[in-house]
């Protein structure tokens, strides 16, 4: 049966496409034509993973990171319009025009705006124009979070405070200071994250904190962001007249409703949007809003809980699966992980009554605070932080699901309530579990009932545990009732990738017997179930570690990196990196390199922290032309490759030289450039023990030590992970590091995990059994490697070369950061 009614969703984030996900679950695709226009260039994402990001557990390309990849869309018949942003409703004639000119018409209309960053009014928090500083951020999107990490990675040394010691800012922080820069929070009240914790909780987190290193700074509020007479961020200032230095400002005091685009079009707005309780906005008979943006009944909800009840709602009323399905508002129980700290609180902080009951456990030897307040014989607040496996009881209690034990310390601890195991098995059906992809307990069980054995089963399935992680205990413990105990091992977990049973090793071996050279062959031959997009890029660069130039390039099986051989940025331009062996550059190169930013009108030349030259803000279009006008080989500053090696002056100059790491970097880069790697790869030569090109902590570092000796460090990591290489070897001249090199780098692209840096690898495979490997050969695997290596290295070419023939007629054609669906015209 064909659509019966044009369904416009307006917001892209994770309100809006939750009540997509709910409205196509009781079949809407049978009643509506859906639309979506979301102003960011991507599918729908997780913006509770973007702390993890910022801190390096996670990528952008990370697959917990996107909930609706693109392919979600077209596979549910959803049209959706990425990077495009709805500024104007016309109520009369339900249409919706775009910032593009696009005009959408619709039938039912769903406003999910979200909200933005909340800005103080300070000095210097704005340029002239309204845009933010150079050097301050918001903590709310990808472009945020990589503007951030491009500053933390700008240079030595770099400074940072954050505005706001709530939960996102201290996950900013934690994300920051784990990046290696020097972090300060400031907060206005009197102690951190005051919504959530008492004044004794606050206390504890802070102490916490500033453990990390992070500085802590409460009752303290920013007047003015201090800036340079170039217009830099130099620190902030305070209403006492005090002030911090710093070259980045992150501003996490708080968000507000994004309502400009109901207010414009005439929508009730008080805080948020008014809705009812079926969401409708008030005195509107198809239109609805949801999510942050919304005010229900005098609220408005900042918290991913009440997100997914609104939207369930919203979809039961639309679809009339549930004609009597309303929305009463949430009673909110917050359990999260913040900067590595378990949180969990729910109701009131403290007694406010003189008849309250309040029993509190306070333990900063073990950074355990606990507290519960009881009122007329039911709990009406909670808190607990560091020790929170009391959560699933007390949330019962909290939702008077259970009664209450005569000793109210029992609450706490497991003297006479159910341990965390058995508060499992008697939470209710509809008890919350994941509050960040709101998932409850019938959920997860259920999803047991249909298969799932393993816990790994659940997360992909429900995503329960995809979020701040602080459930994943409670999720096993679930699964472990639900299947009497008898929880599986993840039959995935050894895999190269989950749809293909195979590790590594045998995948190589049938990928080499059966000749398979393509993505999609491989998925037809070895795949059981077919195509899974998050293995694509996996098995592209297994292809191309096994075939080499002989791998088949299908569409879609690339990253848009890799398919235009350029990093993309946040705005949708590209950078680009031209190769400089071991940081040598020569003045002719700098003369092209200026004369094409010239050309191009270059916003930005940055020198790296990998020696190089980055020219940023290049379009999409121009990319070979630029690539031609420099005539220089690529950087590969954007791929999971061979990236490039560092090197000090050497002995020809300097004056503690001890070898001439200059031309050794030189000769290595030359080697290895390009090469096809599970993840990225960085090296470095140190001329001396004085280490001034960081070899210690690179993937693969080299370092002089006299009479032409050279010690060989590998595992190292000076990013978000911070870990010294361990010694592979000492050799006696620059040929042996070339040859061990070899051996090391090709016995990684062959054994390591997708994503898997070297500084896990080498751990995980052990350095005594790499030195048995590799240097004393104990195996007879070492000239099996170099052969191979041999043939990599021989079948390189520069993908710049391929401007003048592109693979497709859109490989650099001016398009949006990610391809749009295909659009279907609009009635």
């Amino acid at each position: 049966m064909p659509p019966t009614a044009r369904l416009l969703v307006v917001g892209n984030g994770m309100a809006g496409a939750r009540t997509v996900e709910e409205i196509i679950a009781r079949n809407g695709r049978d009643l509506f034509e859906i639309t979506m226009i979301g102003d960011e260039p991507y599918g729908n994402y997780n913006r509770i993973m973007l702390s993890h990001v910022l801190s390096g557990e996670a990528s952008t390309d990370d697959e917990d990171l996107m909930l609706n990849p693109m392919s979600w869309y077209r596979e549910n018949g959803v049209q959706l319009h990425v990077g495009d942003r709805a500024t104007k409703l016309d109520r009369f004639a339900k249409q919706v025009t775009c910032e593009s000119g696009r005009i959408v018409d619709y039938d039912v209309l769903i406003v999910a705006t979200g909200s933005n960053t909340f800005f103080p009014n300070m000095d210097g928090l704005r340029e002239p124009d309204g845009r933010l500083a150079r050097g301050v951020f918001g903590f709310r999107t990808i472009a945020d979070t990589n503007g951030m990490l491009q500053q933390a990675q700008a240079g030595d040394d770099v400074a940072a405070v954050v505005i706001g010691g709530g939960l996102l800012g201290l996950e900013a922080a934690y994300g920051l200071r784990t990046q290696g820069l020097k972090v300060d929070v400031v907060h206005s009240p009197g102690h951190l994250m005051n919504q959530q914790l008492d004044a004794r909780g606050g206390r504890l987190l802070r102490n916490k904190i500033e453990s990390l290193g992070v500085g802590v700074h409460t009752s303290k509020r920013t007047t003015a962001v201090v800036r340079t007479p170039d217009g830099r961020v130099a620190g902030v200032g305070f209403a006492d007249g005090s002030s911090i230095d710093a070259d980045m400002v992150v501003v996490t005091a708080g968000i507000r409703p994004n309502v400009e685009f109901a207010r414009g079009g005439g929508l009730v707005v008080e805080r948020g949007i008014v809705v009812d309780d079926q969401m409708r906005c008030e005195d509107e008979g198809s239109i609805f809003a949801v999510g942050e943006c919304c005010q229900h009944r005098g609220e408005v909800y900042g918290l991913v809980a009440p997100l997914w009840e609104q939207a369930t709602v919203l979809a039961e009323h639309l679809t009339g699966t549930n004609p009597a399905a309303a929305y009463h508002g949430s009673r909110l129980t917050t359990k999260l992980k913040v900067a590595g700290v378990d949180v969990a609180a729910m109701g009131v902080q403290g007694p406010e009554r003189d008849d309250d009951e309040y029993v509190q456990f306070y333990e900063p030897s073990t950074g355990t605070y606990k507290s519960v307040v009881v009122r007329d014989g039911r709990l009406i607040g909670a808190t607990l932080l560091g020790d929170v496996s009391k959560v699933g009881f007390l949330s019962q209690a909290f939702d008077n699901k259970v009664a209450l034990p005569a000793e109210r310390i029992s609450m706490l601890f497991d003297l006479g309530t159910p341990t965390a195991a058995t508060s499992a098995a008697e939470l209710a059906d509809d008890a919350a579990v994941c509050n960040c992809n709101g998932v409850n307990k019938g959920q997860i069980v259920a999803c047991v009932h249909a298969g799932a054995t393993t816990v790994a089963d659940v997360v992909a399935k429900t995503r329960a545990g995809k979020g701040c992680g602080s459930c994943k205990g409670l999720v096993a413990d679930i699964v472990a009732c639900a299947t009497g105990g008898a929880v599986a091992d993840d039959p995935c977990a050894d895999f190269y990738v989950r749809c293909i049973p195979l590790r590594k090793a045998e995948l190589v071996a049938a990928v080499r017997d059966r000749g398979l050279r393509a993505v999609s062959e491989v998925f037809a031959e070895l795949a059981p179930d077919g195509e899974d997009a998050a293995a694509k890029m996996p098995l592209a660069s297994l292809l191309r570690t096994v075939w080499g130039p002989d791998w088949v390039d299908e569409p879609g099986a690339l990253f848009i990196n890799d398919r235009v051989h350029a990093n993309i940025q946040r705005d949708g331009t590209f950078s680009v990196v031209p190769q400089m062996k071991g940081g040598v550059t020569t003045p002719d190169q700098l003369r092209r390199i200026a004369d094409v930013a010239d050309k191009y009108n270059v916003p930005l030349v940055k020198v790296t922290g990998g020696q190089r030259i980055d020219l940023l803000g290049i379009r999409k279009e121009d990319l070979p032309k630029v690539w031609g006008d420099l005539d220089m080989p690529s950087g590969y500053a954007y791929g999971k490759s061979f990236r490039t090696v560092k090197t000090c002056v050497g002995s020809d100059f300097c004056r503690f030289g001890l070898g001439d790491s200059t031309a050794l970097g030189i000769a290595i880069e030359e080697r290895f450039q390009g090469l096809e790697t599970p993840a990225k790869l960085k090296l470095a030569v140190a001329g001396c023990p004085r280490n001034c090109s960081e070899a210690l902590c690179k993937d693969f570092g080299v370092v002089a030590v006299g009479d032409g000796r050279w010690e060989i460090y590998i595992g190292g990591a000076a990013g978000a992970h911070i870990r010294k290489g361990d010694v592979l070897a000492t050799v006696d001249s620059a040929e042996e590091v070339l040859v061990l090199a070899s051996r090391f780098i090709q016995y990684y692209r062959e054994n390591a995990n997708w994503l898997e840096r070297t500084y896990a690898f080498v751990p995980r495979v052990g350095i005594d059994e790499l030195q048995r490997l590799l240097v004393t050969d104990e195996d007879g695997i070492a000239a099996g490697l170099e052969e191979r290596m041999q043939i990599a290295v021989d079948g390189y070419t520069d993908p710049w070369l391929q401007r003048d023939d592109p693979r497709s007629p859109a490989q650099f054609a001016p398009s949006l950061p990610l391809l749009p669906l295909p659009q279907v015209p609009v009635r």
